[in-house]
């Protein structure tokens, strides 16, 4: 890929992987980082990227692994012994997310993958399978699993989300 196929590739896929990327981790600006940060990682491989091999699934998949690095990091930090009393509590949740991002970050993380990249990534579930490294059967239980608890969690009506 030549440096005028990556911008346009860049400028083609940025927003809509930081919105994948925000609905996995539940902060935009940690999404935004980490597309970014995997976008650089692009640039230097971009001869080695092949349009036709799928790149934005790549820069997608570094960007996710990017978030979950990070939040394992924070995570130790804040379970440190020697950082204990410097450690604040995490906080509430901001009030502006919405109610999906909510529901999401409420079910467990491979559904929420299998659900992000199926739903508002438009992958299909064979090319979900391949990038999550899990079996199409897996897969499609995450899948089910994950709508089911999503149901219960965005119904109104909690004993309509039950039915």
């Amino acid at each position: 890929m030549d440096e005028a196929a990556f911008d346009a590739f860049y400028e083609a896929s940025f927003g809509r992987l930081v919105g994948q990327i925000y609905a996995m981790c539940g902060n935009h600006a940690e999404a935004q980082d980490c597309v970014q940060e995997a976008f650089v990682r692009g640039w230097d491989r971009r001869r080695t990227l092949d349009v036709d091999q799928a790149p934005e699934a790549w820069v997608r998949t570094v960007a996710y692994r990017l978030a979950v690095s990070r939040w394992r990091r924070a995570r130790k930090a804040l379970l440190a012994p020697d950082r204990a009393h410097a450690a604040r509590p995490p906080r509430e949740p901001d009030v502006t997310h919405v109610a999906l991002a909510r529901a999401l970050q409420a079910i467990p993380a491979d559904q929420r993958r299998a659900i992000v990249l199926h739903h508002l990534a438009d992958l299909p579930v064979a090319a979900v399978a391949a990038e999550v490294g899990a079996p199409v059967g897996t897969v499609k239980a995450r899948l089910s699993r994950g709508r089911a608890a999503l149901a219960l969690l965005l119904a109104d009506d909690p004993e309509e989300g039950r039915r």
